[in-house]
């Protein structure tokens, strides 16, 4: 249930932080606080999370540094939170693991339907992982019920939330070409727009994974439409 649901808000100005806290609060979340990276950690350990809102300026370690840290440590939804309007800092987010990210100013209402589609795909992927299913393609398994993908030699290669979702639905419709939008709809809360690079980030950070980059063999660009996940011949 939402009520259960716990979001962490790390931002250092203490009058976004309880606007935040008691906005969320108000829409029946558990909502917890921290001021810098060191507080992160701190609540992270005290409760279990299910989404991090992380300000990207933060004092001492910076937003940036904290997602690559925690992405490697949890699958837990993050959400970056940047007064930066550029979109290289955006890339790098996504490229670090973040889910999402929003810019300051933001739409309190804006935020809170971004932060209840990345719990609720949360939520279709835990489900996904009791379906029994398997994807097998290259010599990948893709298995949902343990949230794994193996290499060919059966190593375990980890993957972020929205990397598992896009792997998903690709490995799930082989040869079937997915428009950018369609694969954005699955993995964000996001509107498209022509030069969303979202996808093309995941992507990318797909292909390097599966050692796919030089010449793509699995993940296949096609020109003008999106991306296909190429069947086995």
């Amino acid at each position: 249930m939402k009520a259960k649901q716990h979001i962490l808000i790390v931002e250092d100005d203490s009058v976004t932080r309880e606007l935040l806290r008691a906005y969320f609060e108000k829409e029946g979340y558990t909502v917890s606080e921290a001021e810098n990276g060191q507080g992160m950690w701190d609540r992270l350990v005290e409760r279990s999370t299910d989404l991090v809102l992380l300000d990207i300026n933060l004092p001492g370690e910076d937003g940036f540094s904290l997602t690559r840290t925690l992405r490697a440590r949890s699958d837990i939804g993050i959400i970056l939170v940047t007064a930066r309007k550029e979109e290289v800092d955006r890339i790098v987010g996504l490229e670090l693991g973040a889910d999402d990210y929003v810019v300051k100013p933001f739409n309190e209402r804006e935020l809170l339907i971004r932060v209840k589609n990345l719990l609720h795909r949360t939520r279709q992927l835990r489900q996904s992982e009791q379906g029994g299913e398997r994807f097998a393609f290259h010599g990948w398994v893709l298995d949902p019920d343990r949230r794994r993908l193996t290499d060919p030699h059966g190593q375990m290669v980890h993957l972020t939330n929205g990397e598992f979702l896009l792997l998903m639905v690709l490995a799930r419709r082989p040869g079937r070409v997915f428009t950018r939008e369609q694969l954005l709809e699955a993995v964000s809360s996001r509107d498209w727009l022509p030069n969303d690079r979202t996808i093309d980030v995941m992507v990318n950070r797909l292909r390097r994974k599966l050692g796919d980059v030089n010449t793509p063999r699995i993940l296949m660009t096609v020109h003008g439409v999106g991306y296909q996940l190429v069947e086995e011949t």
